[in-house]
């Protein structure tokens, strides 16, 4: 009855435990969301299903309506009760909940759930509510099926969604992106008055559904952790290039190969205690390889450990190190990162393994810009200039050779 586009197409038939459609304004969300919660009704006579918003006004101005429609269009018999929010159907309820106050999610057992809005709420908010929802949905279906809680709506940063879906990704979970473009019902000037108000960061996450940072400009705004993704591990004839930050307490290195011209991350030491701690935990990880430092420039003068400086220190462990006399400019450094990973002709000439570098790459989505400077007061900064400074000496020039 309905044509549905590709991205609601997945969202409907995915039978995995939590399904999340992740899509910007306009791409339908609510909608499926509705008609998946009715499809689930009428597969389980006499078991209830539920719909969960950010709050009851919510539930008044976008739930009642669709659900009215969608029912209505299948010739479904309702009764709609507003003081308890919810239709009875020859089917059974559909129970409409607010996630403003998690505490009040009891008293009633449900066999499917749709969370509308997730990402509008605070997080940990959202967190607490998700637990309770799941507490509810424990009805046995008669077919043995386990009982799924999905998700719809827009990314608004890096909050539970991403949280879930990204960095807690698990085989019972999947994403589904949607855009607003794929809605071919929308009228011609949506898109484009959507453009005259938003940021490109806002038009991300609204038009793309992107996981972005929309309390300030991302710093690595050219990096994506699915484009810029790479499988490849270090194998035992690799040379490594590291690029070392010098903290202490916290020191960070990123660990690289290149294949060709191509620098891969792929992996990451964060937390060594000072330079020579650093040193022992290369050595014990990486046996056998050739190893080439790419330190911060300050090494040259400042002492963590010894009597040497931390340059001394790596050079007398028998590491190639290539310091410079100074550090290049913060925003240099930023550019180069950012043409690597995707240039003005559409190239993406530098990958990092997401699995192996869990810490580069939320410091690489997250960090963002202070008073015109990356914010440097959350730790983002010490694993994205340990790789920059591997990046800004090996691609900061187009004719930059790397030696295998």
């Amino acid at each position: 009855m309905y044509e549905l586009i590709p991205h609601q197409d997945d969202f409907m038939y995915s039978d995995a435990t939590h399904t999340g459609l992740v899509g910007g304004f306009g791409c339908g969300k609510s909608f499926i969301g509705v008609l998946k919660t009715v499809a689930k009704k009428m597969a389980y006579p006499g078991i209830d299903v539920a719909y969960y918003l950010p709050t009851y006004g919510l539930i008044r101005d976008i739930a009642f309506p669709k659900f009215k429609e969608i029912l209505e269009a299948q010739n479904i018999p309702y009764q709609l009760n507003k003081t308890e929010k919810d239709f009875t159907t020859p089917f059974g309820r559909i129970v409409m909940r607010s996630m403003d106050n998690p505490d009040l999610i009891v008293g009633y057992e449900v066999g499917y759930s749709c969370i509308d809005e997730a990402d509008v709420i605070d997080k940990n908010k959202m967190e607490n509510a998700f637990v309770k929802i799941v507490a509810r949905n424990r009805k046995p279906l008669p077919d043995g099926s386990v009982n799924c809680t999905d998700f719809v709506s827009t990314p608004e940063g890096f909050k539970f969604l991403y949280q879930f879906f990204v960095k807690q990704s698990a085989p019972n979970r999947r994403l589904v992106k949607g855009k607003t473009r794929d809605n071919k019902h929308l009228p011609d000037s949506y898109i484009e008055t959507l453009r005259s108000i938003y940021t490109n960061e806002q038009l991300n996450a609204y038009l793309d559904g992107d996981f972005v940072n929309l309390s300030s400009g991302t710093v690595h705004y050219t990096f994506d952790r699915f484009k810029n993704n790479s499988d490849r591990t270090i194998r035992e004839s690799d040379k490594l290039h590291i690029g070392m930050d010098f903290n202490i307490g916290n020191m960070t290195a990123i660990v690289h190969v290149v294949d060709g011209r191509t620098p891969i991350a792929v992996d990451e030491i964060v937390g060594a205690f000072d330079t020579a701690d650093m040193i022992n935990k290369i050595q014990n990880n990486f046996k056998d390889h050739r190893i080439v430092v790419y330190p911060d420039a300050s090494g040259k003068n400042r002492k963590t450990s010894s009597s040497d400086t931390d340059i001394k220190l790596l050079k007398n462990a028998r590491f190639i190190v290539k310091n410079l006399n100074q550090n290049p400019a913060v925003r240099d450094r930023v550019n180069v990162m950012n043409a690597a990973f995707l240039n003005a002709n559409g190239e993406r000439n530098y990958f990092v393994n997401t699995m192996n570098c869990p810490t580069y790459t939320e410091a690489l989505e997250k960090q963002a810009y202070k008073k015109g400077e990356p914010d440097k007061t959350n730790g983002f900064d010490h694993p994205n200039e340990a790789g920059g400074y591997f990046i800004w000496q090996t691609q900061k020039a187009k004719s930059a050779t790397i030696h295998v």
